[in-house]
Parts: structure tokens; C-alpha cells; sequence
């Protein structure tokens, strides 16, 4: 069985010493493409303030998602190395960024900016929730493209090669590459689980939360639906993603870390969702005044 060999130059372009990463790369559509469709909803009447006022937000919300998700790499991820070296927290070229991390770094900066702005907190996070999946799902396609992340092993017939997951056992790129054409792969393919997260929290979590909203809805709705999706999702896909090597299975022989961080999500999302039944629904106004930026 002759299985896909995935070998990117996880390195777009280089512009004299510094080089742009495709993860990069990724970040930056993902907010230019939230920030379009953000201001899309807006002139629609579904967020009742200025232009400037949403770059702003969009704004707090990048800079919750650098500064949140690396924070929440190293405290839960790698919270020996923060430990013993503090000042790595600052090293995000050695790579780490974590989605729950993000999440809360993108609630915090949406909490201040919506107290600037006077406006109810959910409402900002059901305005916002179905822009991240974008994000998401590109993130997810840059680490396939950077080889990293990747699944546990599998003998399904689109199983993937990860030559990162070899390297990390002492086989050089050249030594990969005569086992690949010899044959002797087969037994290290693994799940594209990087592809199954890009279909998953990008595709469906972003189609599913884009039409559900195109209609007004109660308050705490599609903020739950939002957190519910990704953390089972998320919770399902580890199943098949190796755990971190740091860390290992916490529980059981099976249990992730990221299962444990999404348990609190699935829960948060069922909540909100139960308390949308008796919540006021926020009405578009486009001809409204809109609140200053």
C-alpha cells in the first residue's frame, strides 16, 4: 500500500534573513477573513457600532489569540519548561499555540471592549463565534503543512507519512525518503488528523454557525452552538491525534489533554444554549444609529 508522503517546506518565501512560515501565513487570512465578514454582519445591522469600532475589536481579538494561545501553550502544555525557563514563553518561533489558550485570551479582550462600548458581552460573542472557524480551519491546514500535530498510526489506505513524527526518532530526511520508495513506510503511516480538524472546526463548525445565524437569534444561542460543536469535535478527534509527547495520556490510557480542556466547553455550550430558551433576541438594524466608535 503506497501511502502519501507528506513533505512540505513548511517556509513560504524568505525575505532576506527572515523567512515567512505558512503557519504565519495562515494566521493572517484567517483574521483579514473574519475582519471582511465581520464587517459584512455589521453594515447588516447584527453588531450596532462603527466601522473603526469593529477593527478594534477585531484588534483585541488578534491580539487575544497571540498573546492567549501562547500563554495557554506553555501553562498547560508545557508547563515544566515555563517553569524552568520562564523566558520561553517569549521563544513563539520554537512553535506552540494553543486553541483554549486563544479562546480565553479572545474573551478577555472582547470583554473590555465591549464594556468600552456598552454592549452586552454575549451578544458581541454570538456576533463574533461563527467568524472563528475560518481561523480555525486554516490554522489546521497550516499544521498539515508544516507536518506537525499529527495522528496516531493507521492502516486506513489514506493514511499519511509524517516525516517529523520519524525525525523525532533519529531517521534523517534522506534516510525517510529511500525507506518511502523501498517500501517500508507502510507501518508508520498515520491519520491526517491536522485534515480531519480542518473539515471538522473549519468547514461543517463554520458552515453550520454561518447559516444558523443568518436569522436572528435568542442571546447565548449561537455562542453555545459554537462552543458545544468544537469541543465534541475537538473531543472526538483526539481519539486519533497523538498526544502531545510532553504530556502523554493524563487518564485512563486514553485521555487527552485536549479532551479534558474541551469537556468545560461542551458543558459551557449546553448551558448556554439552555439558558437561550427564555434570552431576548437582538433584532438587525441597519438604518439604526450606531453606537460611537
Amino acid at each position: 500500500m503506497t501511502h502519501y508522503f507528506v513533505d512540505i517546506d513548511p517556509i513560504a518565501f524568505s525575505i532576506g534573513p527572515v523567512q515567512v512560515h505558512w503557519y504565519g501565513i495562515m494566521y493572517l487570512l484567517g483574521f483579514a477573513a473574519a475582519w471582511w465578514l465581520g464587517q459584512r454582519r455589521r453594515a447588516a445591522g447584527r453588531l450596532p457600532v462603527s466601522a473603526d469600532a469593529f477593527s478594534d475589536l477585531a484588534f483585541y481579538a488578534m491580539l487575544g489569540v497571540i498573546v492567549g494561545g501562547r500563554v495557554g501553550y506553555m501553562v498547560f502544555y508545557d508547563t515544566s519548561q515555563l517553569i524552568h525557563e520562564p523566558l520561553s514563553l517569549f521563544r513563539v518561533w520554537e512553535g506552540g499555540m494553543s486553541f483554549h489558550g486563544g479562546l480565553l485570551g479572545v474573551l478577555t479582550g472582547a470583554l473590555i471592549w465591549t464594556r468600552r462600548h456598552r454592549l452586552n458581552f454575549f451578544d458581541v460573542m454570538d456576533f463574533v463565534a461563527p467568524l472563528v472557524p475560518i481561523g480555525l480551519g486554516l490554522g489546521r491546514l497550516g499544521n498539515f503543512i508544516g507536518g506537525e500535530l499529527w495522528g496516531r498510526h493507521t492502516d486506513a489506505p489514506w493514511g499519511m507519512i509524517f516525516p517529523r513524527a520519524l525525525e523525532a526518532l533519529g531517521r534523517t530526511k534522506d534516510d525517510l525518503h529511500q525507506m518511502y520508495l523501498a517500501g517500508q513506510l507502510d507501518g508508520e503511516a498515520r491519520h491526517p488528523s491536522q485534515l480531519y480538524e480542518f473539515t471538522l472546526e473549519g468547514i461543517v463548525l463554520f458552515a453550520v454557525l454561518w447559516i444558523y445565524s443568518r436569522k436572528p437569534r435568542p442571546r447565548y444561542a449561537v455562542s453555545g452552538l459554537f462552543a458545544l460543536l468544537y469541543g465534541l469535535f475537538r473531543f472526538l478527534v483526539e481519539f486519533v491525534r497523538e498526544p502531545d509527547v510532553q504530556l502523554g495520556f493524563i487518564a485512563f490510557d486514553w485521555l487527552t489533554m485536549g479532551q479534558i480542556l474541551s469537556l468545560p466547553l461542551i458543558l459551557v455550550g449546553l448551558w448556554l444554549l439552555w439558558l437561550s430558551r427564555n434570552a431576548p433576541t437582538l433584532v438587525p438594524a441597519v438604518d439604526a444609529p450606531q453606537k460611537a466608535g
